[in-house]
């Protein structure tokens, strides 16, 4: 799960062989506790190349875990050439550990797979740090600034606030890459964005032919969203050049939904509320109402008979976000959008 990560103060130094502090209500499993702290203690060159680790037997102890506990960690680690083993004179530490700090705007369904896709194309010997901002500029500039100097790498996705580019530049133009959103970018950054303008109204161009089965296009874009305006603004240009009637609505609290209207929406809120009223009202999407959903998920294509999507590939994103970490390239990448129809047209 994003953000699930081990409360590393909690870590006494192995090397000083302390006792290890194991959590249990976690449900990380202790051998994997202590290969992340191994790996942890690594990154902060607390254990360096050549340096000998503590036997099998003394970790036990220390730590009140099984042997096997620490055989299998160790064991995990030697696997991934973290650590290697002599016979007779016991483990030693053979490769680096690196840290990275991917920071996102909140946790949402679409927002795990970029994070999944990310870490699992990045090296064993990477360890991936989340933190959210939740388009707070404080939040935001804290995180950063307590985080400076301690990652190989920063992946940053970006919101809307005059305050963020002052904050980027405190952090090496090479070890920064932008995802997700365009903005505040110069052409000496890193990024690998969507396009949330022209490649939405070439989506909708695509799916005119089923949105012309209704009289009407209302956008759904809450007042609280903090999804880019740049698709209101290309949504109005696709429905003046089309000739459809259209709203753009901003308040759902209280907003009924009508037959023969389709519904544009970029917030899952709405879908929940969307589908509720069609049941209510005996109305079937794709017959007597429309819906097209902003931003695949895993769910969508099994909700009611199928939710249609404009979204971005966010697993694609997330493959090139940890190409940037590992290949010490420069990189600017623009990744799709793309239209997938299901019954909700």
């Amino acid at each position: 799960m994003i953000g699930a990560n081990l409360d590393n103060d909690s870590l006494v130094s192995i090397m000083s062989k302390k006792v290890f502090k194991i959590e249990e209500n976690t449900d990380v499993p202790k051998y994997q506790q202590l290969v992340d702290a191994i790996k942890f203690a690594i990154a902060k060159n607390e254990l360096v190349i050549g340096e000998e680790l503590p036997s099998v037997s003394s970790v036990s102890k220390s730590s009140k875990m099984s042997r096997e506990t620490v055989y299998k960690a160790y064991l995990i680690l030697k696997d991934q050439n973290i650590i290697d083993s002599v016979p007779s004179k016991g483990y030693y530490v053979t490769g680096e550990t690196r840290r990275v700090l991917l920071v996102v705007d909140t946790f949402k369904a679409y927002k795990e797979v970029l994070y999944h896709s990310f870490i699992n194309n990045l090296p064993d010997n990477f360890i991936t740090d989340v933190q959210f901002h939740h388009y707070n500029i404080d939040n935001f500039k804290t995180i950063i600034d307590t985080s400076l100097g301690k990652y190989y790498k920063y992946i940053i996705m970006p919101f809307d606030n005059e305050k963020i580019p002052e904050i980027l530049n405190t952090i090496p133009t090479d070890r920064l890459l932008l995802i997700d959103w365009n903005i505040y970018s110069t052409p000496q950054n890193n990024f690998v964005y969507q396009d949330f303008g022209q490649a939405f109204y070439n989506c909708l161009v695509e799916a005119s032919s089923l949105l012309k089965k209704y009289t009407a296009i209302h956008f759904v874009y809450p007042s609280f969203t903090n999804h880019s305006i740049e698709s209101v603004t290309f949504f109005e240009k696709y429905a003046d050049k089309f000739n459809f009637d259209y709203k753009i609505i901003t308040n759902i609290k209280d907003w009924q939904i009508e037959k023969n209207v389709v519904y544009i929406s970029v917030s899952d809120r709405f879908l929940g509320q969307f589908l509720e009223q069609c049941q209510e009202q005996n109305f079937e999407p794709g017959k007597d109402v429309g819906f097209l959903s902003y931003n695949e998920t895993p769910m969508k294509k099994f909700i009611y008979k199928g939710i249609s999507v404009v979204s971005t590939d966010f697993k694609e994103l997330g493959m090139y976000a940890a190409a940037f970490v590992t290949n010490n390239e420069p990189i600017q990448h623009y990744v799709g959008t793309k239209l997938i129809i299901r019954e909700s047209l």
